[in-house]
């Protein structure tokens, strides 16, 4: 580990003061109080398992969107590269949301996008909703070092607001890319966005992506090493939806957000970040999460593309 890296935990804790201040963005969580915006985590895993963290590390929400790595992690594990025939690589330049699939195939056009996760969560092998569910779960959990579980109020608002989605996955399913109903993959999409976890879960999941599927500080492998490669392929590229190009523009690091304010970050064979502060920017991203790890990186010499340190 690089002798700059031996302080994390003074690190974390200055740059979260210097954000602290910061609550430009929206919220779109609506249970949060009007407090939500005060609330900011930051912590971050070494490959050798050494966690670091600020206050508010410990503060438990929706993984969202953070999930879609994972889903398509799974996804990957049953069906190899079969995958890839339905479902693209390509960053959209377009909302996660975007009603927008491949013209000619009809594939959705990567896995961090709603369409794609949709269709992932669709490739997950078990014999039901609550079988699929459970095996992604698992694989979190491994990831965490914990045992996770669903929020089940999450998953209520989820369904009830999840009529975009379900067009999506009839655009799918008339085209032949989705095998399974709809409503198992629309419950099963949800069912994993509802999975709670804190900044300090965030870092070691992203620690365990950083060693190529070994959760730090263990030899339990997670996923192996050619799904890693993988879904840190799509995270570089697709992982912060149409804020993809400039997040690895000044950070370069893959990565995913959500909506919740989560984000996870990877620096291969360094570490894992996540962070946690709810309000968003236009494209769905945490303001401070984004700027805390664009700094973060530049300070620590993450970015992949710069001079080593």
């Amino acid at each position: 580990m690089p002798h700059h890296l031996d302080d994390l935990t003074s690190a974390l804790a200055a740059e979260r003061e210097r954000l602290l201040p910061d609550t430009s963005g929206t919220i779109h969580d609506q249970r949060l109080d009007d407090g939500g915006e005060r609330c900011f985590a930051l912590a971050t895993t070494t490959v050798d398992g050494r966690l670091s963290h600020t206050q508010d590390a410990d503060v438990g929400f929706p993984i969202q969107s953070v999930v879609k790595p994972w889903i398509y992690g799974v996804a990957l594990l049953d069906h190899g590269d079969g995958v890839h025939d339905l479902v693209g690589v390509e960053p959209t330049g377009e909302p996660f949301d975007a009603v927008v699939l491949e013209e000619g195939t009809g594939r959705p056009p990567n896995p961090m996008v709603n369409a794609g996760a949709l269709l992932t969560s669709s490739l997950v092998a078990g014999r039901g909703v609550d079988e699929r569910v459970a095996r992604v779960l698992e694989v979190c959990s491994g990831a965490a070092g914990r045992a996770l579980s669903v929020d089940e109020g999450v998953v209520a608002t989820e369904l009830e607001q999840g009529d975009r989605n379900r067009a999506l996955g009839f655009l799918m399913r008339a085209g032949g890319t989705m095998s399974c109903s709809v409503e198992d993959a629309l419950e099963v999409l949800a069912r994993c966005c509802a999975i709670t976890v804190t900044a300090a879960d965030l870092a070691t999941m992203a620690g365990t992506l950083a060693t190529w599927g070994v959760r730090p500080g263990s030899s339990e492998r997670v996923l192996p090493q050619s799904v890693v490669t993988d879904v840190l392929s799509v995270m570089a590229t697709c992982g912060m939806y149409d804020g993809s190009g400039r997040w690895v523009h000044r950070a370069g690091l893959p990565a995913k957000s959500g909506v919740s304010g989560g984000v996870m970050a990877v620096a291969p064979g360094i570490l894992g970040l996540g962070s946690y502060s709810p309000p968003l920017d236009d494209h769905g991203n945490s303001v401070r999460g984004l700027r805390a790890g664009e700094q973060l990186s530049v300070s620590w010499g993450l970015h992949p593309f710069g001079p080593p340190r």
